[in-house]
């Protein structure tokens, strides 16, 4: 018996590989970037089927821009952190509970 694995899959391809500084950290890490649809077979892209649009993301921050430089999402800062009010340590922003001492946040 054989079985067939396969599927479209999406590839982020580096298309400058002259960085850019980036408007959110400010430092030389925003790459011209397009995300492709490819053809793959046991997880293995072999062909282009669509070409996505340009972007510029930041490897630093994460951050995405279009192509003009217009931001397209928000990343979570890692310094709004918050305190647990009932023990005190930091916590990030996506918890519901402190994952030190369990308390509804």
């Amino acid at each position: 018996m054989f079985f067939f694995i396969g599927g479209i899959q999406p590839k982020t391809v580096t298309l400058d590989e002259n960085p850019r500084i980036c408007p959110a950290c400010g430092r030389y890490q925003l790459y011209l970037k397009r995300r492709d649809q490819y053809l793959s077979v046991f997880f293995i892209p072999l062909f282009p089927v669509k070409k996505g649009s340009l972007l510029l993301i930041c490897e630093n921050c994460s951050s995405v821009f279009d192509q003009y430089g217009n931001p397209m999402n928000r990343p979570i800062d890692s310094k709004s952190n918050r305190k647990c009010p009932s023990c005190g340590k930091e916590i990030s922003p996506a918890f519901s509970f402190c994952p030190y001492c369990g308390n509804k946040l």
